[in-house]
């Protein structure tokens, strides 16, 4: 569906709800995370890429202190809130992610008085593709929008986290609402979590004669459980232990001597050694694209899988079939995409493998009595914008 008949589509929905237009339709991207798991709240490095599944939003705003919300993909009516009312933690429906952005606003000190807001979106929830994000981003720059509150896209993506940290109760970090903020069609985007620096990097896999498939094992995730949590802790102990303010600055050639410095915390000594060597895959990942050698990113992905399931163990058995499978047929390179415990892989393959890889991916689910997983093509995509 074409952005302009998808736009249409939600004005038309909105205008059935609310009984008039909305002042205007925005869109925002889930996205997929090329290399850089769990290095995001560890002021590390990321490199996710847009995707063409977005969330739209048609908003009107209001004056009356009221904010009325409803989504095409969930069950039930319109549901209304008072301003006044948001308090972090308080809902545990899926409008907290809209009325968490609206708090994060207020409690900023932004002059937003209210919104009519009908949402739909094609991000597959719970695959680890940020969903969540998407619908806060897109929130997020409707209402920067409507209230001329000139906050730049990077601000957007800081107060969008703080909704999703504070309000909905979610230790994420900032990694999804930046990539969904920020991105760029045609590019993965070089993120440092630390200060926000981004460099967009040329990614057109299909020039090259390759393909980037999304795996989706169908096995639901939620970061809001306590497993995410824990993992975050861990790695704050390990960087108090260490004397350094994160995990980042842990030297890769001194990683090592850290790991001795931590004795006998082998829990700790294996989230160190993760996110330490992660990010070395980041930078690994950007010099190799920038040297033209994009074939050459598959062993990367495919070592960063062996660290999230082995040393960080975020793996499950799905993800491990899809890498372990696309590997042995053939695939440049494979691993799990997003917090994990569920979601989605990424396989990067020649164009010509696609069929094959696709074909053993699904024999060795059904062989395995797993839910037949969805499989599409990941193209680097725009970030979020305003449609009409």
């Amino acid at each position: 569906m074409g952005a302009a008949v998808a736009a249409q589509e939600v004005r038309e929905a909105f205008a059935g709800l609310y009984g008039a237009e909305p002042d205007g339709v925005w869109a925002a991207p889930g996205r997929v995370n090329l290399i850089g798991e769990h290095t995001d709240y560890n002021d590390g490095f990321v490199m996710p890429f847009a995707l063409p599944h977005q969330a739209l939003a048609a908003v009107s705003r209001r004056a009356d202190g009221r904010l009325r919300l409803h989504s095409s993909d969930i069950e039930g009516g319109v549901a209304e809130l008072r301003l006044d009312d948001l308090v972090p933690e308080s809902d545990e429906s899926w409008t907290a992610y809209p009325a968490g952005v609206v708090w994060a606003l207020r409690e900023a000190g932004h002059p937003v008085t209210g919104a009519d807001i009908h949402l739909t979106s094609t991000v597959p929830t719970g695959a680890g593709l940020s969903s969540s994000a998407a619908i806060e981003v897109v929130v997020a720059l409707a209402l920067n929008d409507l209230y001329e509150l000139g906050l730049q896209r990077w601000q957007l993506a800081r107060l969008c986290q703080r909704a999703e940290n504070v309000y909905v109760g979610a230790p994420t970090g900032i990694m999804d609402q930046t990539a969904s903020a920020c991105c760029e069609e045609g590019h993965a985007l070089f993120l440092d979590t630390r200060d926000l620096s981004q460099k967009q990097i040329p990614l057109d896999l299909a020039a090259e004669g390759m393909r980037l498939l999304v795996v989706d094992t169908q096995v639901k995730h939620s970061h809001s459980t306590g497993e995410y949590g824990k993992r975050r802790e861990g790695c704050e102990k390990g960087a108090a232990l260490l004397g350094v303010d994160a995990l980042r600055d842990v030297p890769f050639a001194g990683l090592d001597a850290a790991l001795a410095r931590l004795g006998d915390e082998e829990e700790v000594r294996r989230l160190v050694r993760h996110v330490v060597t992660e990010d070395a895959r980041v930078e690994r990942v950007v010099a190799l694209l920038e040297a033209g050698d994009t074939r050459a990113i598959g062993p990367v992905l495919t070592e960063g899988h062996a660290s999230l399931r082995d040393d960080f163990r975020v793996s499950c058995p799905e993800l491990d079939l899809v890498v372990d499978t696309a590997v042995a047929h053939g695939a440049l390179g494979a691993r799990m995409t997003g917090g994990g415990f569920g979601g989605s892989a990424i396989v990067l393959t020649d164009i010509t493998e696609v069929d094959t890889l696709t074909k053993a991916i699904g024999e060795a689910f059904a062989a395995a009595g797993h839910t037949a997983p969805r499989v599409f093509e990941a193209v680097p995509s725009p970030g979020a914008r305003r449609l009409v």
